[in-house]
């Protein structure tokens, strides 16, 4: 975060704060997590505020005896729940006013080893930590990263990354998401949380351990090639060709690859990654799609399905886009 930070309105701000504030709090109801997920899908720079007052409410308590020996805000009567460190403060009164007062201060204050990261729409970076671990960031991605003497950690708000880790055993690398967490000490693998009802883990080399969010979830190893998905229907593993695993990291150079899917899903994929409004009628939504396609270029993807699945594009005045049989209004 810098001293430049986007202005949000306080309807916005206080959206965020009462996220991060049931994040830390514990696990999500299936109706949490569907709201959560219209908020995030509502503008995409929600994802990126959200990062934020999760980094926030991360500090706080660390940074909460300076805050009030600075007169910028009262500490409360009780200490909270490690858990639920941030539920005081997101519930009280003038939330955006007080935040945007902790936000000034944490601008000098925050510790150098924290770092803040969000990619827009159609936009993918990589990163390379101070223990040479790398991560690379798909679009419309949001983390946290914190590093200390006994653990490396990484919250993933939102979105997908790959992880290639640098093996340190006395300090394990662990990535949380709001359905559960990875944890490690070295290797390679792929993490997909772009709903929070969902997670998918792929690992390329090593092993790791995921451990679904609740009190008493046991820890389910995974090794190479292997894909792990959780959701409301459980956990599953299955285990990757070559070539699948090669297809499931696509991504990373700018492509996707498609093998039979519904045409439903692969435009989810690409409105997604353009941030962008796709319907498909009901007639054309089940219509199988494969082959290798272009992220970036979403025309050349459309061009390619109107030719091979003989369906009509149309762009509508208000930006949306909408995909159609010939025979469909």
């Amino acid at each position: 975060m810098t001293a430049s930070r986007k202005p949000f309105s306080p309807e916005a701000e206080d959206q965020a704060a009462l996220w991060a504030a049931r994040l830390e709090g514990g696990q999500l109801s299936a109706d949490d997590r569907n709201e959560l997920d219209a908020w995030l899908a509502k503008d995409p720079a929600h994802r990126a505020l959200l990062s934020e007052y999760c980094q926030f409410s991360a500090d706080l308590e660390e940074q909460l005896p300076q805050l009030v020996a600075a007169g910028r805000m009262a500490m409360p009567a009780e200490n909270p729940k490690p858990r639920r460190r941030v539920a005081w403060w997101a519930a009280s009164a003038g939330l955006a006013a007080a935040a945007a007062v902790a936000f000034a201060f944490f601008v000098v204050q925050r510790p150098p080893a924290e770092q803040n990261v969000a990619t827009a729409v159609a936009q993918r970076e990589a990163m390379t930590l101070a223990d040479g671990s790398q991560i690379e960031l798909n679009a419309r991605t949001a983390l946290v990263v914190e590093q200390s003497r006994s653990e490396r950690h990484v919250r993933l708000v939102d979105g997908e990354a790959f992880f290639k880790v640098s093996k340190d055993k006395s300090r394990p690398f662990i990535v949380e998401t709001p359905t559960g967490s990875v944890r490690v000490t070295g290797t390679s693998f792929n993490v997909r949380a772009e709903n929070a009802s969902a997670l998918e883990v792929t690992v390329v080399e090593g092993s790791v351990q995921v451990r679904p969010a609740g009190a008493g979830s046991q820890p389910v190893p995974i090794g190479p090639r292997d894909r792990l998905v959780l959701g409301p229907n459980g956990v599953s593993v299955v285990s990757l060709s070559a070539g699948s695993l090669e297809d499931t990291l696509a991504w990373r150079q700018g492509q996707v690859v498609f093998d039979g899917v519904p045409l439903d899903e692969a435009l989810a994929k690409f409105a997604r990654y353009h941030g962008r409004t796709i319907t498909v009628s009901k007639g054309a939504a089940k219509l199988r799609v494969g082959g290798r396609f272009s992220l970036d270029d979403l025309e050349g993807f459309f061009a390619a399905i109107e030719e091979a699945l003989h369906v009509r594009v149309i762009h509508e005045a208000n930006g949306s886009i909408r995909v159609t049989l010939p025979t469909e209004s």
